[in-house]
């Protein structure tokens, strides 16, 4: 496996552009600096089309090379996972809930979508014209994600006995939630495709926050305290949370 830095670019508010070979192919490289930054991060691109690696401020850009190298294998896995897509058409498999369901194409069905979980496999029927049956879709399970993660919210806030101002679902790329000093929580449509005690998880961990703003101990004996075993979740996420962004639109 080969990495080499292939040449500088200019310098922008987001960092320094580069470009690496990675076994043979050329890959875009964006380096930041963090003042806070303890070791090196390396991440892929949601799109899978380029790598994003943060150092510390002083940190040499050959060793930061050295890195990349060093986890050049599990880049380039990571990059072939995100650009296999799986678009929202008819006969694509797409989970919900943790379980994969088979888009099918029914013109005539009475609402928008219908899930249907019996045997001989679970289906997703998306009725009305082909051309919107993506758009569709999606809406669908934005609407999906919404009502499980208000009764998530609302179940996690009355245990500690809090109050949100609002819960705001779209398709966040870099995060699967957050809660700002308003009192607003926002988390990603997306995940409604995952297993339940994952979109469990996610909840607690931003309904934790509006006690305690930082990820120290007592954040997490929270996050504890609503979602027992949490870490499963955390590694299940850690694991296979990008696949979640291969799907749709």
């Amino acid at each position: 496996m080969t990495c080499n830095l292939l040449r500088d670019g200019p310098s922008s508010q987001d960092g320094h552009r580069h470009a690496v070979d990675l076994d043979g192919r050329t890959v875009p490289l964006r380096v930041t600096r963090h003042p806070r930054a303890r070791r090196y991060i390396l991440r892929v691109t949601t799109e899978g089309d380029a790598l994003r690696l943060t150092l510390p401020p002083d940190a040499p850009l050959d060793d930061a090379l050295k890195f990349v190298r060093k986890h050049s294998g599990w880049a380039l896995d990571k990059m072939r996972e995100r650009q296999n897509r799986v678009p929202f058409e008819a006969g694509a498999m797409v989970p919900v809930r943790g379980v994969l369901h088979r888009i099918a194409h029914e013109p005539g069905c009475r609402t928008p979508v219908s899930i249907e979980t019996a045997a001989p496999a679970p289906m997703l029927r998306v009725g009305g014209d082909l051309r919107h049956l993506s758009r569709r879709l999606a809406d669908w399970l934005a609407k999906e994600a919404r009502a499980d993660l208000q009764a998530a919210v609302s179940r996690h806030t009355d245990t500690l006995g809090l109050s949100y101002r609002r819960i705001v679902v779209r398709d966040q790329k870099s995060r699967w939630g957050s809660c700002s000093t308003t009192g607003t929580l926002s988390f990603s449509w997306r995940l409604v495709m995952a297993p339940p005690h994952v979109l469990d998880y996610v909840a607690a961990h931003e309904v934790a926050h509006l006690r305690e703003m930082n990820h120290g101990r007592g954040f997490w004996r929270l996050v504890e305290q609503l979602c027992p075993g949490f870490e499963t979740s955390r590694r299940w996420l850690r694991t296979y949370g990008a696949r979640l962004h291969r799907y749709g639109p």
